[in-house]
């Protein structure tokens, strides 16, 4: 890490951002206290990312991973078919969202 002063950056600036672009980090100081600091940016990624957290393993994706999905759970992600888990509930009462009682609201107020 170079440290250097205000003054300096000033005057060298370009021969600082050619150290930052090997990958040196430069300190900047005023009276010898740090104040900012230039780093060098990450480069750009020059291969694609590959897909996944098992990319290391040795893991291959199938062909079929990237296939369109049945036209069946497409309309099931849609909404366009029944929910089975919700056919089997006869009243509305059982659809509604649980509601806290009312010593809820009193039981908060008194803490």
């Amino acid at each position: 890490m170079l440290n250097i002063n205000i003054h300096e950056a000033k005057a060298k600036l370009s021969e600082y951002l050619a150290a930052v672009e090997a990958g040196e980090t430069v300190q900047i100081c005023r009276r010898n206290v740090p104040v900012a600091q230039i780093v060098p940016l990450q480069q750009a990624r020059k291969t694609p990312r590959p897909i996944g957290l098992a990319c290391d393993r040795d893991f291959e994706i199938p062909a079929s991973f990237f296939e369109p999905l049945p036209d069946e759970l497409m309309q099931a992600f849609n909404g366009e078919l029944p929910d089975p888990l919700l056919d089997n509930i006869d009243s509305a009462a059982e659809l509604q969202a649980a509601e806290p009682g009312t010593n809820y609201k009193n039981a908060r107020n008194k803490k």
